[in-house]
């Protein structure tokens, strides 16, 4: 962040240039030209509440500590230029030091970490109608006997620029809404939060979500190379480590490539295919294989592709999608999946989610190309919006009066998406595929569990997979990555057999990876 450390540098010496002033001035004396100014601000403090609970896993009473705080964050210089918020649980009456610790995020970029936090991992749940919108307030908030704060304590973090987490002293936040300090700012949490805390033996987890996948790439070797931070293990939810394969710029195929599997099993989950499969896995098996082979082999020749070739792929298409052939083709064989939410069920006026294709919704626009919003998303964020603030205001009594940003839109808008791998130069869209990779050189034991649902059409099940197979791994640094598929979307965890299931992978995989060793 160096043009944050350049803006405290400058503070620095104007502020001792001041003093130099002030000591040569006589007793009782002003200094002039000091009327009228404002009173230097207070110093940051971190602010904390802390209370206490229990809650019933799988038979078992947990008791613990619930910490909704705000923790002061340092540069370099040990000064203070971010003050980042988090909920922290922790077991009481377990020795602390040797407990597992999961450090938890969304991410957007700009996305605060409720839709984990009440979703999957934290000790309560919105309860949400599966697949649709739930009904108005009251929402529901139970127990959730699928956290994992059996097998782990948790500390969910807000990056800078979401929930009650902004810059302070001379930084901005917009200097925090790049892929490089946002890592550092979030790397430099993790490290203060584990040395106040006396949890440098704990066995020590990251999960990221979307986004927060790609951030918890950059972290794991941050810490590990530049603060001697070991890692157990990396869970990656609806991988995006890779953006480029996400992301379908003109002459970047590789997003078609990889969508074509999710449009199958989407149009499958709605029977609008022309010939429904008897069994899903095996058609996405062979779906996977032409999108591949013949699809792929298709759009790498181009505007080159002869008449004959482009007809018998759009025919598949059709097959595999239940688009018509003709929009496949006028489609010069690419479709963007807002495209594909869009014309699915264009002749009912309705259109399918992106981040969950289970979902459907109302276009804003009969006539529009693209869809222009995302039901999945907007049935989503208002229950959990609304019942997160009445969970963190009341149940743990903290942050009332101040304004707690949910989703950022203008850190997504300006995010700098610019990183430098390991080793590297810097890259112009991001990849923290190599960061990942080097984390598993430096640490022979750090192990990653990779976690995609089958209908999200903005992480695909197959980009996930490419990306997971071009690290460029040994086939023994490989052995250490496992990947599970959920019958859900983006956020399997709103599909409860899904988060039952997400629950126990990620259970097995913090008890394999923490047991003690000699």
């Amino acid at each position: 962040m160096k043009k944050t450390l350049a803006c405290l540098m400058t503070t620095t010496v104007l502020l001792c240039a001041a003093a130099a002033g002030a000591a040569d001035q006589p007793a009782g004396d002003k200094p002039a030209g000091d009327e009228g100014k404002k009173p230097a601000p207070e110093a940051p403090k971190p602010e904390k509440s802390v209370t206490q609970h229990s809650l019933a896993i799988g038979g078992k009473t947990i008791s613990y500590t619930a910490t909704a705080g705000i923790l002061i964050v340092h540069d370099d210089k040990d000064e203070a230029y971010a003050s980042i918020g988090y909920v922290a649980y922790t077991q009481r009456d377990v020795a602390a030091a040797k407990r597992p610790l999961t450090f938890a995020y969304n991410g957007g970029p700009g996305g605060s970490s409720v839709l984990l936090h009440m979703g999957a991992l934290g000790p309560r749940r919105v309860v949400t109608a599966d697949a649709g919108p739930t009904p108005p307030p009251p929402y529901r908030v139970v127990d959730n006997a699928y956290s994992l704060l059996d097998k782990s304590d948790l500390v969910m973090i807000d990056p800078v620029g979401t929930g009650l987490s902004h810059a302070v002293g001379a930084a901005k936040d917009k200097d925090f809404w790049t892929v490089d300090t946002d890592i550092e700012s979030v790397s430099r949490f993790i490290e203060q939060y584990v040395s106040a805390n006396g949890r440098w033996s704990s066995p020590k987890y990251l999960l990221g979500e979307s986004y927060g996948s790609t951030r918890s790439a950059g972290i794991v070797d941050y810490l590990q190379t530049r603060d001697s931070m070991a890692f157990n293990g990396v869970v990656l939810v609806s991988v995006a480590l890779d953006l480029d394969a996400l992301i379908p710029w003109p002459a970047n195929d590789r997003p078609y490539i990889y969508e074509l599997p999710t449009f199958a099993a989407v149009a499958a989950y709605h029977h609008a295919l022309p010939h429904q499969p008897a069994q899903l896995e095996p058609f996405l098996d062979e779906v996977r294989k032409f999108a591949l082979g013949e699809y792929a082999a298709a759009l790498l020749e181009g505007d080159a592709l002869g008449d004959a070739e482009r007809d018998a792929v759009a025919a598949k298409l059709h097959e595999y999608t239940g688009l018509s052939a003709e929009f496949v083709k006028q489609a010069q064989l690419r479709v963007r999946n807002s495209q594909f939410t869009q014309e699915l069920f264009r002749d009912r006026h309705r259109i399918t989610g992106q981040l969950d294709g289970r979902f459907t919704g109302s276009p804003f626009d009969l006539l529009s190309e693209d869809a222009e919003h995302d039901p999945a998303l907007e049935y989503t964020s208002l229950p959990f919006g609304a019942a997160f603030l009445d969970y963190y205001h009341g149940e743990l009594k903290f942050g009332q009066g101040k304004t707690y940003r949910f989703l950022n839109y203008d850190a997504n808008a300006a995010w700098d998406f610019k990183h430098k791998v390991p080793g590297g130069q810097p890259l112009p869209f991001v990849n923290t595929g190599p960061d990942l990779a080097h984390a598993m050189l430096v640490n022979p034991h750090l192990r990653v569990l990779v976690a995609n649902g089958i209908y999200d059409l903005t992480t695909s099940f197959l980009g996930t997979e490419a990306q997971i197979d071009h690290l460029g791994l040994e086939p023994s640094a490989r052995s250490r990555i496992q990947i599970k598929l959920y019958q859900s979307g983006h956020m399997m965890y709103l599909h409860e057999p899904s988060l039952q299931q997400f629950k126990a992978d990620v259970a097995a995989f913090v008890d394999a990876t923490s047991a003690a060793r000699p």
